[in-house]
């Protein structure tokens, strides 16, 4: 190839980069706002990962924040903008503004959530099956991500996205087999999607409770002889998938604490003094202090993996 063409091959491809970036305006976290504003569209992985979010708001003193989240079962990017185009009513949609979750609407259409507030924080997250699947990434999230810029309220509006985790090793999911049945291999294959995610989509900001469960499987965290007798499988997990409604759920609500609450409010999750209290799977100070520790572990060192 001539040193013409050459050059010719490179500038393209700068032009080619310059406008998949333009495609995905994005923008960062508000700092110090009146009132914060987080709605997570999802499944109910985001259901697991923000439980105990305004419990946790509630032991830090925060009451200044607002959070949503639009819920169909096994709902996927895919699906979200499907529901979009067709205008149909099939999400759940909670909210909490005193600290403490109702339900708005059994039969809330997309919009409903996403017009409800001038949102500061919108979260996006694939469906588990499909949580290492790039290829669904590249299909739908850019449909997702321009419906969401279409019709947010607030036109300025942070796009983040919700990392989720790998199946518990003896999981008998259906889409278990897609990863071989090998829990390394499907958070592998996570991160890597999610880290694409961040450059691709340009959605630098992420909440990675998968790397907070997995830091905490290696730990007493993970002991099955401390899960509700009841659980039958473990792993932080009660279904094989489903996080546990103990340390599971505890983990990843801090994981968006962290991710989320600290950056913009100036508050971190490490000595909240919610331990669950209100539930009937109440926790040490000691488990709840490890739990915020893998958490604030994650969020810290995620952008080095």
């Amino acid at each position: 190839m001539s040193k013409k063409l050459s050059l010719i091959f490179l500038t393209l491809l700068v032009f080619l980069r310059l406008g998949a970036q333009d495609q995905f305006v994005n923008y960062p976290l508000p700092q110090n706002p009146d009132t914060l504003r987080i709605l997570a569209v999802g499944n109910s992985f985001s259901d697991d990962g923000t439980e105990y979010l305004p419990a946790l708001l509630e032991g830090a003193g925060i009451h200044n924040v607002i959070v949503g989240r639009l819920y169909i079962g096994g709902c996927s990017l895919e699906r979200h903008c499907k529901e979009y185009a067709e205008g149909t009513k099939n999400y759940v949609y909670y909210k909490s503004t005193e600290n403490r979750w109702t339900t708005v609407s059994k039969n809330a259409g997309i919009l409903d959530g996403i017009k409800d507030e001038p949102w500061d924080i919108i979260t996006i997250q694939e469906v588990s099956n499909h949580s290492g699947t790039y290829d669904t990434y590249q299909a739908w999230a850019p449909k997702l991500i321009s419906i969401i810029r279409k019709e947010a309220l607030n036109p300025q509006a942070s796009i983040v996205w919700h990392m989720t985790w790998a199946y518990a090793s003896n999981s008998n999911h259906v889409a278990f087999p897609l990863y071989d049945r090998d829990q390394d291999k499907m958070y592998n294959a996570i991160l890597d999607c999610v880290k694409r995610s961040r450059t691709d989509f340009n959605v630098p900001v992420v909440i990675p409770s998968g790397y907070a469960v997995q830091i905490a499987r290696g730990t007493r965290l993970n002991n099955e002889d401390r899960v509700p007798a009841y659980s039958t499988v473990y792993q932080l997990t009660r279904d094989g998938f489903h996080l546990s409604r103990q340390y599971g759920r505890y983990i990843a609500a801090c994981t968006w604490f962290e991710a989320l609450i600290r950056p913009v409010l100036g508050k971190s999750v490490k000595g909240n003094p919610y331990l669950l209290e209100d539930t009937e799977f109440t926790i040490t100070k000691k488990d709840a202090k490890l739990c915020q520790k893998c958490a604030i572990e994650a969020v810290s060192n995620f952008h080095k993996l």
